[in-house]
């Protein structure tokens, strides 16, 4: 059995529909346990509502760090902030130095998924800076090889890259994830539950 961790933070729904799918796809290989979790908010309670947060999110919170030593695979996901991940996600990856030092999460799986307001809004960059962190921990990174045909759609305007998948949200939130867009998130949870598969087995 792989055990599969989704670990996202979502401000206004768009990671969190996205890591719904990522955890479908994974789901579908045999012999996967997934597990999604959110990270915890750093905004107060009051900014939130004001801002529009979405805050009835299923999900429980990762309370423990430790607790990424626990499974096979780690697939992150967080919007874009200014080309980077939100600080959200950034304070928990922040807080790992124990796991770090033991080495902890040499060679589990790592992955990456993100969402941004514009087409080109920093997705790429986003996911390669999570790959950074993941890359120190000593992970194994996976992305989203070309065998998804759902990375080369010109019919559309859609996220999705070779890095991890994405979405784009619009200026003011109101685009929700495209068809093409949690296909290729599912696509990229279940390379990783295969990938993870044959390195547990």
């Amino acid at each position: 059995m792989a055990n599969i961790l989704i670990l996202y933070y979502s401000s206004y729904g768009h990671i969190e529909t996205m890591a719904n799918a990522v955890a479908e796809g994974a789901r579908g290989v045999a012999g996967s346990e997934v597990t999604i979790k959110r990270v915890p908010e750093l905004v107060p309670e009051e900014v939130q509502r004001k801002s529009g947060f979405k805050t009835d999110q299923a999900a429980p919170v990762l309370n423990d760090v430790n607790e990424l030593a626990d499974y096979d695979a780690i697939v992150v996901g967080t919007p874009t902030r200014f080309g980077n991940m939100a600080s959200q996600m950034r304070n928990i990856w922040d807080q790992t130095g124990g796991l770090w030092a033991s080495g902890k999460l040499i060679g589990k799986i790592g992955s990456a998924f993100t969402s941004t307001a514009s087409q080109h809004g920093g997705q790429e960059t986003t996911l390669t800076s999570i790959h950074t962190t993941l890359l120190h921990h000593g992970m194994v990174i996976a992305g989203v090889p070309y065998s998804c045909p759902e990375l080369t759609n010109m019919e559309e305007i859609t996220g999705g890259s070779p890095y991890g998948a994405t979405t784009l949200a619009g200026a003011d939130g109101s685009r929700q994830p495209s068809d093409n867009e949690l296909t290729i998130a599912r696509f990229q949870g279940r390379h990783v539950a295969e990938l993870a598969a044959k390195l547990h087995g």
